[in-house]
């Protein structure tokens, strides 16, 4: 017998609580997102861009020259003003952060998170470090993510994007 989600229905949702998709969009609408190509005018006009990705992504696809590499399991430490684990950036809640992930989910919540911290100027990068690379925008490490994959069968050719 195959188990579909017939046999396992959804457990029901406590009271108060909300999934993922409703905590992504009200991050988001607390943001002015910026596209990769404004991202890199404030990062060239003194914004900090905060790379949030686990080292072995950033090993894997790469990184951008000059950002800061602050793992998101550290982030509100390392730019709340009051905490004393602070970075030396980290100096007022005007400080404009740039948070970057691979595809720009995860960095909706840590700029939210940051928000919440009172960093005014907090926002991310729409589809994160692939969008980025995709834009020809300066980036060290592996191949860029728009190149050409060699031509597959067609009962294959949905994999070779992975």
């Amino acid at each position: 017998m195959q188990i579909t989600t017939e046999h396992c229905p959804a457990p029901v949702p406590p009271p108060g609580s909300r999934g993922i998709d409703e905590i992504l969009a009200a991050a988001r609408a607390r943001l002015d997102r910026l596209d990769p190509e404004r991202a890199h005018l404030a990062y060239r006009s003194g914004a900090l861009l905060v790379d949030i990705r686990p080292a072995a992504q950033r090993a894997a696809h790469g990184v951008v020259p000059g950002s800061l590499a602050i793992e998101r399991n550290v982030l509100e430490w390392r730019f709340d003003p009051r905490c004393p684990a602070r970075l030396p950036q980290a100096v007022d809640y005007d400080v404009p952060v740039v948070i970057l992930c691979q595809e720009g989910y995860t960095s909706s919540l840590a700029a939210a998170a940051l928000r919440d911290i009172g960093l005014r100027r907090a926002t991310d990068v729409v589809g994160g470090f692939a969008a980025w690379r995709i834009a020809g925008l300066p980036a060290l490490g592996p191949t860029p993510l728009h190149r050409a994959y060699p031509l597959a069968s067609p009962v294959t050719a949905g994999w070779a994007r992975h």
